[in-house]
């Protein structure tokens, strides 16, 4: 007896059973079948469909009007800005700004830098005002000074432009290039909500605005200090750091004055130029063309005749 119970007691599937840990079944069946799953750019980490709702969704006692936003989107070497409204079709967008177009008023170098992000800014506010007819009521700031402006409606005249920003997936931290857009677009005379305090030379211990400090870099003067400092300290990297700069024959002395100009020549011709399409190019096809009933009639005649005279010979 003692033996039985001995061999009971070290039976190997006994011993599997008390030695086992307790495991949860969390995925079951049940779960599977209720899965829903996820629209594809959230899937692909493009959109966020929480922030997006709120910007996209209109009073429903506003019916069919549009609810703009100011979408800044940056890249390795562009930025891109673009007035755009929401539909049932999909987004819609009515005035566009890159960087890739400031070398057309007189900026080729430093294209993604917080100078060009408010070049771009200003260029996509004058340009949709032009567009709705509402330039010549909101100059906004001519020249920048670094102070915060709201736009004011003009009386017997339209409301300003209304929009508001959509950053995307851009973290907002202080000093980010996102708000440097939007200060341009604001100088442009565009209405948009927002707070002084993301902006470059807000003190958060003082908090107070500094003016003067996002003067210094709407004009580049951040960009032209580490030019000097880097051309005294190390010359060779200084070459090959600002290559394009060196091309152009531009010094970090001619940088505010040469701001000055872009902002001026935005100002004076906003409109985009479409490039007219020369008629001297050849039409690619990569389709086969397909042949019509008639074509078809024929060939198969020729094929008939072919085959009758391989019989008579």
């Amino acid at each position: 007896k003692q033996y039985k119970q001995k061999k009971k007691l070290y039976c190997p599937f006994f011993y599997f059973v008390v030695n086992m840990g307790y495991v949860k079944v969390v995925k079951t069946s049940s779960y599977f079948s209720r899965y829903q799953v996820k629209y594809r750019r959230r899937r692909e980490g493009k959109t966020d469909y929480r922030a997006r709702l709120r910007l996209v969704k209109q009073d429903k006692n506003k019916y069919n009007t549009h609810k703009y936003r100011l979408v800044v989107r940056f890249s390795n070497k562009d930025i891109t800005c673009q007035i755009v409204y929401a539909s049932i079709a999909g987004d819609v967008v009515v005035a566009s700004a890159y960087a890739h177009e400031l070398p057309t008023y007189g900026l080729k170098v430093g294209l993604s830098n917080y100078a060009a992000a408010y070049c771009v800014g200003l260029l996509v506010a004058r340009r949709v005002l032009t567009k709705f007819g509402l330039d010549e009521h909101y100059e906004g700031v001519v020249e920048a000074d670094g102070e915060d402006f709201t736009v004011e409606p003009v009386e017997d005249g339209p409301r300003p432009f209304f929009c508001l920003l959509d950053t995307g997936l851009k973290r907002t931290s202080t000093g980010s290039k996102v708000f440097a857009a939007l200060k341009g677009a604001l100088d442009g005379g565009l209405d948009i909500p927002h707070n002084e305090k993301r902006l470059v030379g807000y003190s958060k211990s003082d908090k107070k605005m500094d003016a003067e400090v996002l003067q210094k870099y709407i004009y580049g003067g951040h960009v032209a200090e580490y030019m000097e400092e880097m051309q005294e300290e190390e010359p060779e990297k200084y070459e090959k750091h600002f290559s394009q700069y060196v091309e152009e024959d531009i010094s970090g002395e001619d940088l505010e004055d040469l701001y000055k100009e872009v902002h001026a020549a935005i100002r004076a011709n906003p409109v985009h130029e479409k490039k007219e399409r020369s008629a001297d190019y050849e039409k690619k096809n990569f389709k086969e063309v397909r042949l019509t009933y008639d074509q078809r009639k024929e060939n198969l005649k020729e094929k008939l005749a072919a085959l009758r005279e391989e019989d008579d010979e």
